[in-house]
């Protein structure tokens, strides 16, 4: 049974494959499906143990890599289960503010997707102070006028290139900007909102592109927008919050590094997996759409919501503000080593988003010339 020992050598490949600090897709992809690799790896290990064969040198180094490669995925999945010390408190019954609470919804819609009717119920059911949609074009924004007036504070981003941007906000927006921080055709939102209580907490509303065959070839303009934004977050005095999908799990170096840089916390770190994509594939699913925030919150509720018909699940969070909670909450700790990778990441951005702005520029020049 040789295809106990390939079963076996994949998923030591697989596992060890993303600690190569490339940023192709074909190395950065190996970071997402580790919950699917940990599966594998245990079912291999089982077979392994019980396979009724004499042990070989073979079977043996075979045996001690798949030990080590479980060990480093648990080490990467654990922390977003209950196994896990929570990185976010939770808001005790007596605690509960309404007028420092923020609700809000994050669904990527999927352009496609003509199914509007599943998003707009949900968002009357549940009645989120904030809506973040998310490859929402000018059909998606016709469809969600109705909402409207529930929600008099809009920044409509309507685009036909998967990267469309809608917020709707029950609560004032102030000194909203759309930025395209790295690419002239990927928005982001940047505003401050004001809650009932009078505090302002700023909002960071991004899409990145996924590293992929079909959308980028590498991660590092993902990245690069990511952790510009963590080292703008980092020098703020004031509550904020970044949703949205970042076409990046949790655990991957980027979003950890984010998260030191920043300063920022994760609700889902000692709770349970948010997975939300592939929503059509159950075996296939790990975590893209995001929620972070600063120290001063704590969580009253984060859910998975039913299927809308797009390939993503929306995601619903619920959060309240206090200064109790910024006593208490820690962000993760920073070294000098972390500075220096993501101002790093950040300069090959920006470098790369010269060239290819070039080659765009020169390309137009050149059909202008004809």
């Amino acid at each position: 049974m040789i295809w106990i020992e390939i079963l076996a050598a994949v998923v030591i490949l697989l596992s060890f494959w993303s600690l190569i600090p490339r940023d192709e897709w074909w190395f950065r992809g190996a970071d997402f499906p580790r919950l699917q690799i940990l599966v594998l790896g245990l079912i291999a290990l089982v077979l392994l143990i019980i396979w009724d064969q004499p042990w070989d040198i073979w079977r043996e180094i075979i045996f001690i890599g798949l030990i080590a490669a479980l060990a480093y995925q648990l080490k990467m999945v654990l922390p977003y289960t209950f196994l896990w010390k929570k990185q976010v408190k939770q808001v005790r019954h007596a605690q509960l503010n309404p007028d420092q609470q923020i609700a809000l919804i994050v669904s990527n819609v999927l352009t496609p997707n003509q199914q509007y009717h599943l998003l707009i119920e949900q968002i009357q059911q549940h009645q989120p102070d904030l809506v973040l949609t998310l490859e929402s074009d000018q059909k998606w924004q016709n469809e969600l006028s109705v909402i409207e007036k529930d929600y008099p504070y809009c920044v409509q981003v309507p685009l036909d290139n998967l990267y469309g941007m809608h917020l709707y906000s029950r609560l004032e927006l102030k000194n909203t900007e759309v930025k395209f921080i790295l690419s002239d055709e990927i928005p982001s939102i940047h505003t401050t909102i004001i809650l009932p209580s009078g505090q302002p907490v700023q909002l960071y509303c991004l899409h990145p592109k996924p590293p992929s065959p079909t959308e980028a070839k590498d991660s590092t303009l993902r990245d690069a927008e990511l952790l510009m934004v963590g080292d703008q977050i980092k020098d703020l005095d004031q509550s904020c919050i970044v949703i949205g999908d970042l076409n990046d799990v949790a655990w991957s170096r980027t979003t950890r590094l984010f998260q030191r840089i920043s300063g920022l916390l994760d609700p889902r770190v000692g709770r349970h997996y948010i997975n939300t994509f592939h929503a059509d594939y159950p075996l296939l699913r790990w975590s893209l759409d995001h929620v972070f925030h600063s120290t001063d919150f704590a969580l009253v509720e984060m859910k998975r919501l039913p299927h809308i018909g797009s390939d993503h699940f929306p995601v619903y969070v619920v959060l309240q503000t206090d200064h109790i909670f910024d006593q208490l909450q820690e962000e993760l700790e920073q070294t000098d080593a972390d500075e220096h990778e993501a101002q790093e990441a950040i300069q090959e951005g920006i470098e790369q988003a010269e060239r290819e702005e070039k080659i765009v520029t020169d390309e137009i020049a050149q059909d202008y010339k004809k």
